[in-house]
């Protein structure tokens, strides 16, 4: 009896340890089986984690295969000269100079070369936006402080080396009044007529810092000419630009130091209001060595074209019986950043009005904080005495200017009211230029040869 009982738990014990050996062996297929159809799931969400670890590579890695993957010079040739319809106006640079070889009419030779640069302004912006995306946000800043103004300061250095030193002043001056009361002033109203039904807003923040930075410009250009005008140099016509040269050099660390502030220590404060769609993001167009050599060439035939503009000035103030002071802060400005201009309209008919700030407040800021003390610097090593002093009536433009147009960004809103008040003061500003004679006409030479 206990001989059967034992064998039936025997029995028991074996089916128990048999059902159990099924069923780890069935847990262990289950699991083989899930893992094969987990594994592709967990190869993408692998492959998605090294996406997000390496973002920036691969994307830096795909602009430039893009890059790579496009046509070669002759299609560079094509998307540089021939997308955009204002590069007809390109025709006018070698007309110019056949003009001015073969009859010497220099306010023909001055129009058609104006005429010419002005496409060539757009594209020598386009083609440093392109080299842009290979260089990185910092390298990018600077080239932009470079060739953003590169036309203005391309006409200063031709200007400088005749010796015209007011056409530099009046032309650096005219760049920042235009784009402050004349760009600004076109894309509030554009923008506030098209974008009626809300208020347009931008960033208090960059304006504030921009406001500051003009400001303490309006301050270099200030004291130097005070200093002339109450004959209270140290050194009669010796502190006057030795003042000028120093300012110059912290005007340009301040810049840098800007520079700095906007890339590296405060880039969230510089965060447009109205974000750009992931959709809308830009690729390059040309490679980074076509970009390059596109940028070579479009300085050099704006240098070229700029002489010629340069040498025209005097002898088509006089055949048009114009103002040179007219000429230079009015016409000059107005016509060779007209394409810029045009772009800042745009972004401000989009709502996009920081980038519309961007353009005219930054372009002036630009001009005031580094094309004018670099033109100061670059006369120091040709030996010409260019200063900051602005004379009396220029320097009282600015103030007011920079005052009224800090006034308007206070709030940071916009509508067409403000943008017509900005445009009829830029109309007061031309009238004023238009009947005001420079009371340094020789100054130049006074100072050449004095």
């Amino acid at each position: 009896m206990d001989n059967t009982n034992n064998n039936t738990e025997l029995t028991h014990s074996q089916s128990h340890v048999e059902m159990a050996s099924l069923m780890q062996e069935r847990a262990v297929l289950e699991v083989e089986r899930e893992t094969r159809e987990n594994s592709p799931r967990q190869k993408h969400a692998f492959e998605n984690r090294s996406l997000s670890q390496d973002g920036a590579d691969n994307i830096n890695e795909s602009l430039c295969q893009k890059g790579n993957n496009i046509g070669g010079f002759l299609g560079s040739i094509k998307i540089v000269i021939f997308s955009a319809k204002l590069n007809i106006l390109m025709i006018f640079g070698p007309i110019a100079i056949v003009v001015d070889k073969a009859s010497g009419n220099q306010s023909w030779v001055f129009l058609l070369s104006l005429l010419g640069t002005i496409p060539l302004a757009e594209r020598l912006g386009f083609v440093t936006e392109q080299l842009a995306f290979y260089t990185g946000p910092t390298i990018g800043a600077l080239l932009n402080a470079t060739f953003g103004n590169a036309t203005e300061l391309i006409i200063s250095i031709f200007a400088l080396r005749n010796g015209m030193i007011r056409v530099v002043q009046q032309s650096l001056l005219g760049s920042i009044l235009s784009n402050m009361l004349l760009v600004l002033g076109c894309a509030f109203f554009c923008g506030g007529l098209v974008n009626y039904k809300k208020a347009q807003v931008f960033s208090k923040a960059v304006a504030s810092v921009n406001s500051g930075l003009l400001l303490m410009a309006v301050m270099g250009l200030l004291f130097p000419a005070v200093l002339h005008a109450t004959h209270t140099e140290l050194h009669f016509g010796k502190s006057e630009l030795a003042l000028s040269r120093f300012s110059s050099c912290v005007m340009l660390i301040a810049y840098a130091a800007y520079l700095y502030f906007q890339l590296r220590s405060q880039q969230n404060l510089y965060a447009p209001l109205n974000q750009v769609d992931s959709d809308d993001e830009e690729v390059p167009e040309i490679t980074k060595w076509k970009s390059v050599i596109w940028l070579s060439i479009l300085t050099a035939w704006i240098s070229v074209l700029s002489e010629c503009l340069v040498d025209a000035i005097t002898g088509a103030s006089t055949e048009m019986k114009m103002p040179v002071a007219f000429i230079s802060v009015i016409v000059l400005p107005i016509v060779g950043n007209a394409a810029e201009h045009a772009g800042a309209v745009m972004f401000a008919m989009r709502d996009k009005l920081d980038l519309s700030l961007g353009v005219a407040i930054g372009s002036s800021t630009q001009i005031a904080m580094f094309g004018v003390p670099f033109c100061v610097v670059v006369g120091w090593i040709m030996g010409q005495p260019m200063d900051l002093n602005f004379q009396l009536f220029e320097t009282a433009t600015l103030i007011i200017t920079v005052l009224v147009v800090a006034f308007m960004l206070q709030e940071g809103t916009s509508n067409y009211f403000k943008g017509l008040m900005l445009m009829l003061c830029y109309v007061i500003v031309a009238a004023s230029f238009f009947v005001h004679v420079d009371p340094a006409p020789l100054r130049d030479e006074n100072q050449k040869h004095g």
